[in-house]
């Protein structure tokens, strides 16, 4: 079986490359892709590839790279050991943008007929936000912040109107995204980076400030002008991993404040399902399933733009340009030429 595929060769440099396809071996399967969601900021790190040394990311990407990791699938080919999923069955995949895949069977969770494809596509980042917002500790009543209202901010918001979150305060300068993040729930915007936002702030809280805020931008300065939104033995949580933290320092009250500051990372989830702590990646994938099913998380209006793979280098081009204009990016794998990849 061969499979088109959308590689990094080198920094700066984008591909799409027929591969084979590893036949499944027991308790495996292969699938066809459907969709899959581009992480707009993440990839367009990975392809730069500059990176603070013992990082996560310099960990994580080595050249060639296959990016992404959020994708809705087919199932084509179930193995002996396989009981829970079937040839037909829609999968969400914390794969990478490929036309075909064969991964472990412990990795898809199943895709209920109510989801539409390019809803399941979210479900990576999905958990991700959801342990974040778990990791918060949030109380019933609390005002929250998030700073940065890209693919991750946005559902961030979501999940805090969910959690029981008083006010939730959205702080990005794009006025497009802060009225998505207003469709979501978020009960106050503000039109400002985080260095910027303080006077808004005050009167929007009534001087109280926020009790945690969520920095999801990824950006080096935002970091510590984050840390100055928060009241005193305020928490913030970073959900945007700078692939330079060198160039992140303290905010000037973080120890005076005694600010409390929690990093998530999707990778720390619960690998088994314990008394302590129930919430695996399939678990809190099941759980957002449920709430898109039921309508109580919203995601219209996320998708702005859908491009078929055979586009990747020009897209990748024009999101390392600025890709300010754009919220969730699919691709939509039903717009290959069949004939010319084909199992």
């Amino acid at each position: 079986m061969r499979s088109l595929d959308v590689v990094f060769p080198s920094p700066g440099v984008v591909d799409l490359v027929e591969t084979d396809v590893a036949p499944p071996g027991p308790g495996q399967i292969t699938c066809r892709a459907l969709t899959s969601l581009v992480s707009t900021g993440t990839e367009t790190f990975c392809l730069a590839g500059t990176f603070d040394a013992g990082t996560f990311w310099e960990e994580w990407v080595h050249f060639p790279f296959k990016p992404g990791y959020s994708m809705t699938a087919e199932v084509v080919t179930v193995t002996e050991g396989v009981t829970n999923l079937r040839v037909g069955d829609r999968v969400s995949l914390p794969t990478s943008h490929a036309q075909y895949v064969t991964v472990d069977s412990t990795l898809a969770v199943a895709v209920p007929n109510s989801i539409r494809d390019a809803d399941a596509c979210w479900a990576s980042l999905a958990v991700t936000t959801q342990l974040g917002v778990r990791r918060a500790q949030l109380e019933l009543g609390e005002t929250v912040g998030v700073v940065g209202l890209g693919l991750l901010g946005q559902l961030v918001v979501r999940y805090l109107r969910l959690a029981g979150a008083r006010h939730i305060v959205a702080i990005d300068p794009d006025p497009a995204r802060l009225e998505l993040a207003q469709q979501g729930g978020a009960t106050a915007t503000i039109a400002a980076t985080a260095g910027d936002a303080t006077p808004a702030l005050l009167a929007a809280t009534g001087g109280r400030m926020l009790d945690a805020v969520f920095d999801i931008t990824g950006h080096p300065a935002a970091f510590a002008a984050a840390s100055t939104l928060l009241r005193p033995l305020g928490r913030l949580i970073l959900l945007g991993d700078s692939p330079q933290p060198s160039r992140q320092h303290l905010g000037p009250r973080i120890v005076a404040d005694s600010i409390s500051i929690i990093g998530v990372h999707a990778g720390t989830a619960a690998a088994q399902a314990t008394a302590l702590d129930p919430w695996t990646s399939a678990q809190m994938t099941a759980l957002f399933f449920d709430y898109v099913s039921d309508g109580r998380m919203n995601l219209d209006g996320l998708i702005s733009h859908t491009f078929s793979p055979r586009d990747a280098p020009q897209l990748y081009a024009a999101l390392t340009t600025d890709r300010s204009s754009y919220m969730g990016v699919l691709f939509d794998w039903s717009a290959l030429d069949t004939a010319a990849v084909t199992p």
